[in-house]
């Protein structure tokens, strides 16, 4: 989780970001909070006759779409619009690695 946040912000403050490092690894440690309901979400639908994949596919888009568009909006205020997708590409890497991992355990 460190190691991730730690990449994505190093890559926007080398595009241009005016923003310290502490102060992006709080935001984005807050945007994993999606996730976690998901993950737990999951976590229980798993004990009932709910727990099918499509379900789960399903709660873990919600809290990807959500996670990501909230970093996106913070890390988009700091960088100046034509690399704005770079600065974002990381940020979607990151939900996408940990939502990959909720669905494996």
């Amino acid at each position: 989780m460190w190691i991730g946040s730690f990449v994505v912000t190093i890559n926007a403050q080398l595009l241009g970001a005016n923003m310290s490092i502490f102060q992006s690894l709080c935001v984005l440690g807050y945007c994993v909070f999606p996730l976690t309901v998901s993950a737990l979400t999951i976590a229980i639908l798993r004990v009932t006759w709910l727990g099918k994949l499509w379900l789960d596919l399903i709660w873990l888009s919600i809290g990807f779409l959500w996670a990501t568009r909230v970093s996106s909006v913070f890390i988009g205020q700091f960088v100046k619009r034509e690399r704005r997708l770079l600065a974002l590409y990381p940020v979607f890497f990151f939900y996408l690695i940990l939502g990959w991992l909720i669905l494996l355990f």
